[in-house]
C-alpha cells in the first residue's frame, strides 16, 4: 500500500487533484433529497455506456454504403462480443432516452427551472435536444431498409418548413438521394459532432449544479422570491444542509448500478434489434416504421388529417422549443410545490397519457405495412417448387406481405389476400400489380414477365377451402 500512496501523493502535488474533487464531493446539499433525484445522473451514467460500446463498436464498423450492412451483420453475427455490445448499444439509448425525459418532468413539476437555476433548464433543454439527435442519427446507421427508409421520411417532412425547408432536406440527405454522402454525414453527427456538444453542455450543466446548487423539495407556502432566494438556500445549507458524499450520492450509486445490470442483462437476453433487408431502391413507396422511442410521434402523425400534418410537423416542435426556451423566464419566481401547482401535475399526466396512447396505437396500427413479416411457410404455400412457389418467394421479396396478409401471415395496411383467387380475375389481378392503387405502388417497371406470371399464379392459387 505504501507505494501507491507514495504515487497517489506524487500524483496529488502536482495535480492538486484532490483540492478540486474533494470539495465537489463534498459539497453540502438541502436535506431531504429522495430518490425522485437520481435521473439525472442515471442519464449521465446511461451516456458513458453510449460512449463506451459506441467507441467499441466504431472500431468494427465500416461507414460506407457498400460495407455498412455487411459490416454492422458481422458484428452481430462474428465478431467477439459483437452481439452483446450491439444489445447494449441499442438498450443504452432507450435507457438514456428514457431517463432524461423522467429527468426533465421531474424538474418540471418540482418546478427546479426557477431563479436561480433558469440556465440550468436551458442546458438541460439542449440536452434533451441533443439526446433526440443521437436517437434519430443513430437509426440510420444500421442501414437497412427501415433505416433508409426514415430517413427519406424525416427530410420530405423537413422541406416541408417554409423558406429552408428545401434546404434542410438536402442537407439531411447530404444531397437530392439518399447514399454514401449521407451515411458519412449522419455517422460524423453520431459520432463527433452532436457528442461533443453533449460533453460541453454536460460539462457546463455540471458546473451550475454546483454553483446555485441542487434545488431543495419543494414545500406549498415557500415561494421563490429571486431578491432573497439566495441567501435563504445558504442558510439552508449551513443550518441542514448534508455533504454530497456520501447523503445522496449512494442513492445515484445504487440506481446507476442498477439501470446498467439491466441493460447488461436485457443485451445478454433480448439482445440487439434484428437487422432488416438491406436496402432496396426497387421499393418505390415504403412505410418505416421508427425506434420504439419515436413510435408515438409516428402515430400522431398518421392519425393527424392529411390537410393538417404539414401544420403540425412544421410549427409542433417549433412551438414545443420555444415554451421550453420561455419557461424558466416567464415563470422564474413565485410557488414550486406541485400542490400550489396543479396545472403542472395535469400537463404532465396528459404527455404521459397521450405518449403512451399513441405508443400503443403506434405499436399495433394498421396504416404501416410490417416489415417484420416472415416470408410464407411451405404449408400455407401449398408447393415446394414451380411458379405458385416462386410466386409466394416473390410475394414477400418484393414487399406484397408487408401490405397484405394470407391467413394469419402479413400486414394489414391493403386487404387481405387469403381468398384473393375466388375473387379476382388473373387479368384483374395483372392490371392491379402493374398499375398499383390508392395506397399501392404500381410494379410495372419493377417486375419481369415471368416474375409477373408467377406472382398471379400465387395469388390465384389463394382460394377459399
Amino acid at each position: 500500500m505504501k507505494p501507491l500512496r507514495n504515487i497517489w501523493q506524487w500524483l496529488d502535488d502536482r495535480t492538486g487533484i484532490s483540492k478540486t474533487v474533494i470539495p465537489i464531493m463534498r459539497h453540502p446539499v438541502p436535506p431531504n433529497i429522495g430518490w425522485w433525484y437520481v435521473f439525472g445522473s442515471a442519464t449521465l451514467i446511461a451516456f458513458i455506456i453510449q460512449i463506451v460500446t459506441g467507441i467499441a463498436l466504431a472500431l468494427m464498423y465500416v461507414p460506407s454504403a457498400s460495407q455498412a450492412y455487411d459490416s454492422l451483420k458481422f458484428i452481430t453475427e462474428s465478431a467477439p462480443l459483437g452481439h452483446f455490445l450491439r444489445g447494449m448499444h441499442d438498450f443504452g439509448a432507450s435507457a438514456m432516452m428514457l431517463l432524461i425525459g423522467i429527468h426533465a418532468l421531474r424538474v418540471f413539476v418540482m418546478a427546479a427551472y426557477k431563479y436561480p437555476r433558469e440556465v440550468s433548464w436551458l442546458t438541460g433543454v439542449g440536452l434533451l435536444a441533443f439526446t433526440i439527435v443521437m436517437a434519430f442519427t443513430g437509426q440510420l446507421l444500421r442501414w437497412d431498409q427501415n433505416a433508409v427508409w426514415s430517413i427519406v421520411v424525416a427530410a420530405e417532412q423537413a422541406a416541408r418548413l417554409p423558406f429552408i425547408g428545401e434546404w434542410l432536406g438536402r442537407f439531411i440527405l447530404a444531397g437530392n438521394t439518399v447514399g454514401g454522402a449521407t451515411l458519412s454525414r449522419f455517422f460524423a453527427l453520431h459520432v463527433f459532432f452532436v457528442p461533443a456538444l453533449i460533453y460541453a453542455f454536460v460539462g457546463f450543466h455540471l458546473y451550475l449544479v454546483i454553483r446555485n446548487g441542487i434545488s431543495e423539495p419543494p414545500k406549498a407556502g415557500r415561494p421563490v422570491n429571486p431578491k432573497t432566494y439566495r441567501a435563504w438556500y445558504e442558510s439552508l445549507l449551513k443550518r441542514y444542509g448534508r455533504p454530497f458524499w456520501p447523503y445522496a450520492a449512494w442513492r445515484d450509486i445504487v440506481f446507476g448500478v442498477s439501470v446498467i445490470l439491466i441493460i447488461v442483462i436485457l443485451a445478454i437476453i433480448v439482445g440487439p434489434p434484428e437487422l432488416g433487408k438491406p436496402p432496396d431502391p426497387s421499393i418505390v413507396e415504403a412505410y418505416p416504421r421508427p425506434d420504439w422511442y419515436f413510435l408515438w410521434i409516428f402515430a400522431l402523425f398518421a392519425l393527424i388529417p392529411a390537410g393538417l400534418e404539414s401544420y403540425f410537423i412544421i410549427f409542433g416542435p417549433i412551438l414545443v422549443g420555444v415554451i421550453l426556451i420561455l419557461l424558466p423566464f416567464i415563470a422564474n419566481r413565485g410557488e414550486r410545490s406541485p400542490l400550489r401547482r396543479p396545472w403542472a401535475i395535469g400537463i404532465v399526466l396528459i404527455i404521459v397519457l397521450m405518449v403512451g396512447t399513441l405508443w400503443i396505437e403506434g405499436k399495433r396500427v394498421p396504416w404501416s405495412p410490417d416489415f417484420n413479416a416472415k416470408p410464407l411457410p411451405i404449408q400455407v404455400i401449398g408447393a415446394t417448387s414451380g411458379p405458385i412457389y416462386r410466386g409466394a418467394q416473390l410475394f414477400h421479396v418484393k414487399g406484397c406481405e408487408f401490405c397484405h396478409a394470407i391467413g394469419d401471415y402479413g400486414g394489414h395496411r391493403g386487404p387481405a389476400l387469403t381468398d384473393v383467387g375466388d375473387r379476382l380475375t388473373p387479368d384483374e389481378m395483372t392490371w392491379r400489380i402493374l398499375n398499383g392503387g390508392t395506397n399501392m405502388p404500381a410494379f410495372g417497371g419493377n417486375l419481369t414477365p415471368e416474375e409477373l406470371n408467377s406472382l398471379v399464379a400465387f395469388l390465384q392459387s389463394r382460394k377459399a377451402l
